[in-house]
C-alpha cells in the first residue's frame, strides 16, 4: 500500500501530529454532512413529485438507486484511497456530487432525476465517504471507534441542518434553484476540506500508544489471521448479515416515516416538522455512542444489543394505534439510532475484526450491505402495504430478522477462522465474480494513470 508519507518533524495545522490530528474529525464531519443532505429527501420528493407530475410512490425511485449506487461506489472507491490520495478522491467524489445536483435542478421527468441524482450524485457520495472515515481511523489507532463514530455523526445529524435549511430554500427559491445552490455550495466546502485531508505515515502511532498490548486485548481479533483474507473468513459474513439487517429496518424507516406515522399513528404535517429533527437527533447521538461502546465492548455485544434495541421498538410498533404518538415517536427514534449506531459501528468492527491494512477497501465490501438491506427494506414495506393495505405487518418481519441478526452474531461474529460456511461461500459466490470486479477497477486505472514512457 502507498502511504503519503511526511517528515517526523514536520506538524498538522500548525501543531504536534497527536494534537493536529483532531482536526480531521471536524473536517470530516462536515463533509459528511455536506453528503448526508440525502437523508432529507423526504423534503426534496414532494416538490419534486409535483414539478415532474410523478405517478404516487415513484419520487422514492431516486433515493433508492441512490443508495444503490452509493453501496456500488464504496469498494471500488477503497481500492482507489491507495492509489491516489484522500485530496484527489474527496475532490473527485465532490464535484460529481455538485454535478449530479446540478443536473437534477433542470430534469425534465422522472427518469432524468433517477439519473441524475441516483446514479451521478450516488456515486458521488460513495467515492467520497469513506475517505473521512479512513483518514479517521489511520490518525487514531488507539480509539477508532470513537473517532469514526464522531466523524460519521455528520451524515446523521445533517437532516437537522440540511431538512430546514432546504425547506426556507424552496419557499424563497423554488426547488430547482435549491439544488443549484445546494450543488455550488458541495463542491466548494468538499474541495475545499479535501485539500487538507491526509494519510499518515504506515509507522507512524501516536505517543504512549502500544498496539501489540492492544491487539491482545479482548476488544480485537486481527492478529489472529493476519494472512486470511476477510471473504474466507466468517466473521464477514456474519458482520455482513447484521449490518444488512440494520440496514434494512434503518434506511426503510427513514424512507416511510411521514408515511407509516400518518397510516398508524395520524401523523400531522406539522409534527413531522418537529419529528424528523428528533429522530435525526437520535441518528447522530447513535453514532458516537455506539462507536464508544465498540471500543470497551467486544463487536458482538454491541451488535446484539443494537439488534435488542430494533426488536424492542418493533414490538412497541405492534401494540401503537391511532393518536398513540409517543409509542410512535419512542419506536422510531430507536430505529433512527440503532442506524446511526450501525454507520459507527460497521467500520468500527471492520477495523477490530481484520485490522488497518486494507480497511478502506474491507470496510468497502462489508457496505455492499448497506444497499442490499435498505433496497430489500424498502421494496419489502412496498409489497406489504400492496398486498395488506397496511404498514403494520412489516414490524413483525422487522421482530423476526432482528433475531435472525442476535443468532447471526452470537454464532460467527468471533476470532475471525476459515469456516466449511465461509469457505463455501467464497469459492462459490465471491470468486466467481472477483476478476470481473478486479478487471473494472484496473481498465478505469489504467485509464486515469498516464502510462510512463521508456527512455
Amino acid at each position: 500500500m502507498n502511504y503519503f508519507d511526511f517528515p517526523n518533524n514536520e506538524k498538522l495545522f500548525g501543531l504536534k501530529p497527536e494534537v493536529g490530528r483532531w482536526f480531521f474529525i471536524p473536517l470530516g464531519l462536515i463533509v459528511l454532512l455536506c453528503l448526508g443532505t440525502v437523508y432529507s429527501w423526504s423534503i426534496f420528493s414532494t416538490p419534486f413529485e409535483t414539478a415532474l407530475q410523478a405517478k404516487p410512490g415513484t419520487i422514492l425511485l431516486p433515493f433508492m438507486v441512490l443508495g444503490i449506487m452509493f453501496t456500488l461506489a464504496m469498494p471500488i472507491s477503497g481500492l482507489y484511497i491507495y492509489r491516489f490520495s484522500p485530496r484527489i478522491m474527496t475532490a473527485t467524489g465532490g464535484i460529481i456530487v455538485g454535478i449530479g445536483y446540478f443536473l437534477s435542478s433542470i430534469a425534465p421527468n422522472l427518469l432524468f432525476l433517477i439519473i441524475s441524482y441516483g446514479v451521478i450524485t450516488g456515486i458521488g457520495v460513495g467515492i467520497v465517504y469513506g475517505v473521512p472515515l479512513a483518514v479517521a481511523a489511520r490518525w487514531f489507532p488507539e480509539r477508532k471507534g470513537f473517532a469514526v463514530g464522531m466523524t460519521v455523526v455528520g451524515f446523521g445529524l445533517s437532516p437537522l441542518v440540511t431538512a430546514p435549511l432546504a425547506i426556507n430554500l424552496i419557499k424563497a427559491f423554488g426547488i430547482r434553484n435549491t439544488f443549484v445552490i445546494l450543488g455550488i455550495a458541495f463542491i466548494f466546502i468538499i474541495l475545499a476540506i479535501g485539500q487538507v485531508l491526509k494519510m499518515p505515515p504506515n509507522t507512524w502511532l501516536p505517543d504512549g500508544y502500544n498496539p501489540k498490548a492492544k491487539n491482545n486485548s479482548q476488544n480485537n481479533y486481527n492478529d489472529s489471521s493476519p494472512d486470511l483474507p476477510m471473504v474466507q473468513t466468517q466473521s464477514f459474513y456474519g458482520l455482513w448479515i447484521c449490518y444488512s439487517v440494520g440496514t434494512f429496518v434503518g434506511l426503510t424507516a427513514i424512507a416511510t416515516t411521514a408515511q407509516v406515522g400518518k397510516e398508524i399513528v395520524g401523523l400531522q404535517p406539522e409534527q413531522l416538522g418537529f419529528a424528523v429533527p428528533l429522530f435525526a437527533t437520535f441518528n447522530g447521538i447513535g453514532r458516537p455512542l455506539f462507536g464508544w461502546l465498540n471500543d470497551r465492548l467486544k463487536p458482538k455485544l454491541t451488535i446484539i444489543t443494537i439488534n435488542i434495541l430494533i426488536l424492542s421498538a418493533s414490538v412497541i410498533m405492534w401494540n401503537t394505534s391511532e393518536g398513540q404518538l409517543i409509542n410512535f415517536f419512542v419506536a422510531y427514534s430507536i430505529f433512527w439510532l440503532c442506524l446511526g449506531a450501525w454507520l459507527a459501528v460497521a467500520p468500527a468492527a471492520t477495523l477490530s475484526f481484520f485490522g488497518l491494512d486494507n480497511y478502506p477497501s474491507n470496510y468497502g465490501l462489508v457496505f455492499t450491505s448497506f444497499g442490499s438491506g435498505g433496497l430489500s427494506g424498502i421494496f419489502t414495506i412496498a409489497l406489504i402495504k400492496g398486498i395488506t393495505g397496511s404498514y403494520n405487518s412489516f414490524f413483525y418481519v422487522t421482530a423476526i430478522i432482528a433475531c435472525i441478526a442476535i443468532l447471526a452474531a452470537s454464532f460467527f461474529l468471533k476470532r475471525p477462522q476459515k469456516t466449511p460456511i465461509a469457505d463455501f461461500l467464497f469459492k462459490y459466490l465471491i470468486s466467481p465474480i472477483t476478476p470481473m470486479l478486479l478487471s473494472f477497477v484496473e481498465f478505469w486505472l489504467g485509464c486515469a494513470i498516464p502510462k510512463k514512457s521508456n527512455p
